[in-house]
Order: C-alpha cells, then structure tokens, then sequence
C-alpha cells in the first residue's frame, strides 16, 4: 500500500463528510490507499459520518492532535504517511500528484500549504500571501501538517511528532525530519483548508494559541538561528508598542514637540519594516488596499505571537 491518509477530528460534523467525500474522489487506485480517522471524544456525529464514508476510524479522547496523528501512524499500513486536517478537501488529482515522490528516496517529506477557499474573506486571502510559496517547487525548511506526507520510516526514525506539544508540532517534526533528507513544497499537491481564520478577531485568537509551544519545541528540536526571527521579533514588537505607550505621557514633562518627534520616530522604526514587508509580500500584484490589509495583520500576528510568549509554557 503507498499511502496512508491520516485525518485528527474532533466535533468535525460539517467538515468531515466533505472531506472523506473528496478522497473517494482521488483519481488513484483505491487499494493503494487507506484513509484513518482519529476521533478526539467528538459530541457529534463525526465518528459515525466518517464510518458510513468508509474511513477506518479510532476514537482516542484525551490526546493532543500531535499523539493522535502518531496513533494513526502506528496502526498504518502505507509506505508513506498522509497527514490532512478534517476541515481540508482535496482535488482528484491529490494523490496522483504526490505520488511523483515516491521514487525520489532523498524526499522525506513533501506536500504543500494547504490553499484557501474560493469564498474566503480578505483576511484569508492577505495572510495567504504570507504563507504560499514563490515557486512551484521549491525545497522548504517546513511543511503544515494540514497537507503533509512522510516516509514512514523517516517518521518512525525520528520518534514522529513530538505529543508535548500543543501546537507547532508540524514545524518541530520538520525540523528533525530535515536531518534525515529534503523537505519540499510542491503546488500541484493541493489541498483546501476551510477552517482558516476568517475575521480578525480569529485571526489574533489562532496565532495566540499557535505561538504558546514555540519554547517546548526549541527544547524538543534543539535551538535553530532560522528559528530566532519567529521569537524575538515578536518580543521587539511588544517592546516597540510598549515604549509608544509610555512615552505618550510623558509630553507633560518635556514638552509636546519633543514628544511628537520622539514618537514619530519610533513609529517610522517600527512599522515601516512592517509595511515593507506588506508591500514585499504582494508578489507581484501590488495594490494599496491589499499592502494595507496585510499591514494589519502583521501587527496582529506579531502582537498575538509576542503575547503567546508572555504566557507559561504548557510544556
């Protein structure tokens, strides 16, 4: 058997029908793939949507998704190992596209950023432009589990994913996988995610969550210079933003004027590197609404992810 689809699902009851029903629809040879759902202690139908489609299913409540993505990995039977969210669907030309892997043995892993949908709100689409990928085919330091498949013996060489962790257990896995051969992004393998953030008040809840095991996993991988933007920039931020509120004040002291040119170059410091990126991120197809909206979210993403860091660390 060539792959093993593995599916985490808790309370998926909208979601998982759709996405069991997208896999049937693979333009692959059905006996060369098994899909595995692991059902978190789901209160609706989920498990029972999931076996009417077909799907092996596991009920595991009481996991992180990191130790029930490596119970499904453990009962697999497939040479590689498919990881996909139960709010993703899939193309049929999914399985067909990612078998091109197969023969290459230095490719350890491969997938792509999963794409946004069709109807998606302009948060998913400027945030989008943040986490696609410049080339078609490239080599990357890491894959979202939403869209990842893994040798299975370079999964079970490094220990699989790390089930201390809460939340990037996916770039922690990369990492290690990393040692062992290529990682690479590849565009024709497409999955949709459907559960990304939508609004910004979504958007600030989802990268607070995401940014709490960023310590653990520098613990669990080992320290990576790659990896100190994702902390310190996020802690210069706070301390850009704390130091705009504190000496707001402080204009009764030492006059407006030297207050104002203080600020204005505290500001011209902080968010033009931020709007620069904004702009960067367009990839070609500028427009100043878009370099905007993105601005936006970059100062939300670093405000949740520096606060994530403030928070104890659940490992």
């Amino acid at each position: 058997m060539k792959f093993s689809i593995i599916i985490p699902a808790k309370n998926e009851e909208a979601n998982i029908g759709h996405c069991l029903d997208s896999i049937l629809g693979v333009d692959f040879d059905r006996s060369q793939y098994e899909v595995i759902v692991i059902d978190n202690g789901s209160s609706d139908r989920t498990p029972s949507i999931a076996r009417e489609k077909g799907a092996m299913v596991h009920e595991k409540p009481e996991l992180t998704i990191a130790a029930m993505r490596n119970f499904g990995a453990r009962v697999a039977q497939g040479e590689v190992l498919a990881f996909l969210d139960a709010d993703c669907t899939v193309p049929a030309s999914w399985l067909s596209e990612a078998s091109r892997y197969l023969s290459h043995s230095d490719v350890v892993c491969f997938g792509s950023p999963p794409t946004i949908p069709r109807d998606a709100t302009w948060v998913q689409k400027s945030w989008f432009r943040v986490r696609c990928k410049s080339r078609q085919v490239e080599d990357v330091q890491w894959l979202e589990s939403m869209n990842m498949f893994v040798r299975r013996e370079a999964f079970d060489a490094v220990g699989g994913f790390n089930e201390d962790l809460v939340t990037c257990e996916d770039y922690d896995l990369s990492l290690r996988l990393a040692k062992r051969g290529r990682i690479v992004s590849d565009g024709r393998i497409v999955a949709v995610h459907h559960g990304e953030a939508a609004t910004v008040k979504q958007f600030f809840r989802k990268e607070l969550w995401r940014g709490t095991s960023n310590l653990t996993g520098i613990r669990s991988h080992g320290f990576s210079w790659k990896e100190l933007p994702s902390v310190l920039f996020p802690l210069v931020y706070l301390l850009c933003l704390s130091a705009v509120f504190l000496w707001l004040p402080a204009g009764i002291f030492v006059g407006r004027g030297v207050i104002d040119l203080v600020l204005l170059l505290l500001l011209a410091g902080w968010q033009v590197p931020i709007f620069a990126m904004a702009i960067w991120k367009q990839r070609g197809e500028f427009s100043l609404t878009g370099a905007f909206q993105l601005h936006l979210l970059l100062n939300v993403y670093f405000l949740a992810r520096g606060s994530s860091l403030l928070q104890r660390d659940p490992g």
